[in-house]
């Protein structure tokens, strides 16, 4: 039995940039918070290093944007990067409002700010190496104290609903029923992270499957950059270890890289080493593991003292000494995973898209900021940044009607349930399997157009698939990372160059112009100068 909901935003994703709009606009809306799984299972949770913010008074903003601006491989939008930078403060003086909690000097109790790859000055504020879950646990726990926020775990976006231009709500898959309900709203925000998933190794949780990206497209959205799929260099290589980030303050605090045989490496690619951004040292490490048939190469940290090791990172040290890895004793096993998605659903300083109505937010956004390699910590940062703009926008038109439109609900009438799921499991191993063959680190035009084959059938099946059974999460994902997949391969084809997180074989200089890569619905494909 479908059932409907009627708020004035509705807010789909839980993670920082989702959670900072709910409470910005809590105490003049009702706002409803879909959560694809459990609360505290999206990205946001399992990010270890820190935000990005200029709190010292060595540094400056114009330095923290220089810095953005070359790791971006001069692809980042100006206007975006000094509009964050210049919010970084206030952001993360309102996360200490809120109760986060971050690591601070024991002498003086000023905050500890470590320095990561790319940056020029120790500017990364954090809590151990567990920023992440500091974030996520105190904006979860002021959101379920909000009488105005409705939090709908365990329920997955299906589709947006757009009428003559607007959005006015989406179709929602309730996990535990088995049921589409449709929510309907004034204003609808996407902030349901990236897709990262779409490759066979991630650092990400299993939820960052594109879903907002699709959606959008599907609704009539541009997307933009999704070529650029940031590989973090150094995730655990353990079977046991799934997806387990290595935070990148390791090597800020002195971490170094090493091959099986105990040599550095990192001076001969990069006069930073181990700082320097994270395409080139993925890239290196790709390159030594390829050229020495490799399954890893290693961090080691064990010069500093154990209780170093223990204050700083008691979040990697447990993880490893679970697994039989003493990080004081011998360096860890690491190799690069697909990590954050740079391009996505193009938003203006507000988070606007091309449809009225319609925001995003986060990972699932393209602000311009990140360019072709986002820069170690700029991620949260710009969450909690545009979580507030986006959210300031909403409020001046918070007195808007809900319009009046004919929605229908969702109809099953004509679909039954599935007795061959065996097809998604298989189609989903198919999909991150090529995709991290031909799309990934390193790419060349015949490694792209077999992707591109291989999605374009695999899309057919899944559309047939999708119109004669009823939708599950694992289809629904599955339906939407395909998408995205496509998107990011077509992306890839159009760049003719080889710049930050797009390397090609084909291409390998980077042109003299920097050009932004934007799809518009119906594959029609434009290059557009950025402007910034």
């Amino acid at each position: 039995m479908n059932s409907s909901e009627t708020h004035d935003v509705l807010v789909i994703g839980s993670g920082a940039a989702g959670l900072t709009l709910a409470l910005r606009l809590a105490d003049r809306a009702r706002i409803a918070v879909i959560c694809k799984g459990e609360l505290n299972q999206g990205s946001t949770y399992y990010a270890q290093g820190g935000i990005a913010a200029v709190l010292d008074e060595q540094d400056t903003e114009d330095d923290h944007v220089t810095d953005t601006l070359a790791a971006g491989a001069q692809l980042c939008h100006d206007d975006a990067v000094r509009f964050t930078v210049g919010n970084s403060r206030a952001g993360i003086e309102w996360l200490v409002s809120q109760g986060v909690e971050f690591s601070r000097y024991a002498d003086n109790d000023s905050f500890h700010l470590t320095r990561e790859g790319g940056h020029s000055h120790r500017r990364i504020i954090h809590a151990a190496d567990a920023t992440g879950r500091a974030v996520s646990e105190a904006l979860t726990s002021q959101a379920l104290q909000a009488d105005s926020i409705n939090i709908f775990q365990r329920h997955v976006a299906v589709d947006l609903v757009i009428r003559n231009g607007r959005c006015h709500g989406a179709y929602v898959f309730d996990r535990d029923s088995g049921h589409v309900r449709l929510f309907r709203a004034k204003f609808v925000v996407l902030a349901s992270g990236g897709a990262s998933k779409a490759y066979l190794y991630t650092s990400n949780p299993d939820g960052a499957s594109g879903d907002g990206i699709a959606m959008a497209w599907r609704a009539g959205c541009r997307v933009a950059n999704l070529e650029f799929n940031q590989f973090h260099p150094t995730c655990l290589y353990h079977p046991k270890a799934k997806s387990f980030l290595i935070t990148e303050a390791i090597r800020g605090e002195g971490g170094k890289l090493l091959l099986p045989n105990g040599e550095r490496f990192m001076h001969r690619y990069h006069e930073l080493g181990e700082l320097a951004p994270r395409d080139v040292v993925a890239r290196a490490i790709d390159h030594e593991m390829k050229r020495l048939g490799s399954d890893c190469v290693y961090l080691d940290i064990s010069h500093k003292s154990a209780d170093f090791l223990l204050h700083h990172f008691p979040t990697v040290k447990a993880r490893c000494l679970e697994l039989g890895i003493d990080i004081t004793r011998e360096p860890i096993p690491v190799v690069p995973a697909a990590h954050y998605t740079c391009g996505g659903v193009m938003v203006d300083l507000k988070g606007q898209t091309d449809i009225d109505k319609l925001f995003a937010i986060g990972e699932s956004s393209f602000t311009g900021l990140h360019g072709a390699n986002r820069m170690a910590s700029n991620s949260l940062l710009e969450c909690i940044v545009f979580g507030r703009s986006a959210a300031e926008a909403i409020a001046q038109r918070l007195d808007e009607p809900l319009l009046d439109v004919r929605i229908p609900e969702w109809d099953e009438s004509q679909v039954t349930d599935s007795d061959e799921d065996v097809v998604i499991s298989h189609n989903w191993d198919e999909l991150r399997r090529f995709m991290w063959d031909y799309v990934g680190i390193v790419r060349t035009n015949k490694r792209l157009q077999r992707a591109l084959h291989r999605v374009e059938l695999l899309q057919q099946e899944i559309r047939e698939y999708y119109s004669n059974y009823k939708v599950s999460n694992d289809l629904i994902e599955l339906r939407n990372l395909a998408m995205v997949s496509e998107l990011i391969i077509r992306s890839a084809l159009l760049r003719k160059e080889s710049r930050g997180l797009h390397y090609t074989l084909d291409y390998p200089d980077m042109l003299p112009e920097a050009l932004d890569t934007i799809l518009d619905p119906g594959h029609r494909p434009r290059k557009a100068q950025n402007l910034a």
